[in-house]
């Protein structure tokens, strides 16, 4: 059998042994970004389309345009597309690719905070603002001051205090930043050297900037070294996202050209974090990226696939299952396909 009936045969097997099926299947899904707001679940994810832009390692082909905001009753219930939440012509400063954004709420008011290209062909980072947590959301006039990078996680502690979480090396630019200045000569650590780390800033009280400089987060390994490039199943690539378990913090984040789902934990909401294990196994499809959300007690890994295209990179679907601990706290290992 030819090369290429083999791999489409595997992905037909795979796409039968699925853990779990898209939850919308009338458009395509990537990135969840999924949260509890007045008991009821939304997720905010980015929306796939056939840009027509052949596959290259800057992602040009992920040509997003707008956001749909998804929400469900419950998680066995039905999930409902509330439609254009957000389209890339009406930021003003975005020229091109809505990538994952994250959302957020704060006295009666949901903010979308997004990445996308600005005019210059670097990727910033921008928040739009609504009454209602399916939008439509209205743009801020400007990206977040200092902002660099892609995939934006909100985090809300429970002080009151939210951070957000940011970067992506490879097409999500993060190697070009140095201590928050970009270069176009700067390029990836060597194998030997310390990976490139998620970035983090506390955001102000409207939660429209940051309130501080952005600060480069660590992960560790168990003796307390920090990941090295060339450690590309555990190193940083995409991703990120916090959530807290029993007292401690959870900062989960994609390896990218590995294609795992990894997580490390620490004390503190700017780390560092100690490399923990692995959430989730590789999914067909390059790409991998998640969140993690508790509902009615029980914690749940939202996540995607290219199941629904038959294995189509760019071409993605929500999915959603549940995760589970241990005593000691750490989490047990998904696989996606029995």
């Amino acid at each position: 059998m030819h090369q290429n009936n083999l791999k489409q045969v595997k992905i037909e097997e795979l796409i039968d042994s699925a853990i779990s099926k898209p939850i919308v299947t009338h458009i395509y899904t990537a990135d969840p970004s999924a949260h509890v707001f007045n008991n009821k679940i939304y997720i905010y994810p980015s929306h796939d389309i056939d840009a027509g832009i052949p596959f290259n390692d800057n992602g040009d082909h992920f040509g997003m345009e707008d956001y749909h905001v998804i929400s469900m009753d419950t998680i066995d219930s039905d999930a409902v597309d509330n439609g254009v939440a957000l389209h890339v012509n009406d930021v003003l400063w975005a020229e091109k690719q809505m990538w994952a954004p994250d959302a957020a709420y704060k006295n009666g008011k949901y903010y979308l905070v997004f990445p996308a290209r600005n005019k210059r062909g670097i990727f910033q980072i921008g928040v739009a603002v609504s009454d209602s947590p399916t939008g439509p959301f209205k743009a801020e006039p400007l990206p977040i001051k200092g902002s660099y990078s892609i995939d934006p996680a909100v985090f809300e502690d429970e002080d009151g205090s939210f951070y957000c979480y940011f970067g992506g090396i490879w097409g999500g630019q993060l190697q070009k930043f140095r201590n928050n200045k970009y270069d176009e000569a700067n390029e990836l650590p060597k194998a030997n050297e310390t990976a490139l780390g998620p970035i983090v800033a506390k955001m102000t009280d409207d939660l429209l900037q940051f309130a501080e400089e952005p600060k480069e987060i660590k992960i560790l390994d168990a003796f307390g070294n920090p990941l090295l490039e060339g450690d590309n199943d555990r190193r940083f690539f995409e991703a990120s996202w916090v959530h807290k378990y029993k007292g401690k913090y959870y900062f989960s984040y994609s390896t990218g050209d590995t294609h795992f789902i990894c997580y490390a934990i620490g004390d503190s909401p700017y780390g560092p974090f100690t490399y923990a294990g692995r959430i989730l196994n590789p999914v067909i499809g390059w790409t991998s990226h998640h969140s993690i959300c508790k509902f009615d007690d029980k914690w749940y890994l939202f996540y995607h696939d290219s199941s629904l295209s038959k294995g189509i990179t760019h071409l993605r679907s929500v999915k959603v299952a549940e995760i589970t601990y241990n005593e000691d706290g750490t989490i047990n290992t998904l696989n996606p396909y029995k």
